[in-house]
């Protein structure tokens, strides 16, 4: 079991910048791969980033590449979202998630842990 704990949402002006955080505990390993996703009202949820246990592998969605950073501190079990740029459209509860190994990192529903949620609003 892993239990996934993320903090660091909250409101924001468009164009400004925020950083998600994502604790883990539990059984991790040096396959585990993190993963962030979100989910706007009336939308399905869908991939945001996600990072392999070494951190030389990312990857991101097309709609946030170039503005979102994904990095991790395996000393401290924490994954982190670095969003930089943000746009109304960002707007969503954003959820950390945790598989093991890369193979369908993209795909929520590979992954077998989640968090609870964290809302991030992005106002215009």
């Amino acid at each position: 079991q892993v239990q996934l704990v993320e903090s660091g949402g909250g409101l924001v002006q468009a164009g400004g910048s925020l950083r998600l955080s994502c604790g883990a505990s539990g059984r991790t390993t040096s396959s585990t791969v993190m993963g962030w996703f979100r989910q706007a009202p009336g939308k399905e949820r869908e991939f945001v980033a996600a990072i392999s246990w070494s951190g030389y592998t990312t990857y991101y969605a097309d709609t946030v590449k170039g503005r979102f950073t994904i990095f991790r501190d395996n000393a401290k079990n924490t994954v982190y979202l670095q969003m930089s740029s943000l746009k109304a459209e960002d707007t969503a509860v954003y959820y950390c998630a945790a598989k093991a190994g890369l193979a369908g990192a993209k795909n929520a529903q590979e992954y077998d842990y989640w968090g609870q949620g964290t809302q991030v609003t992005v106002s215009s």
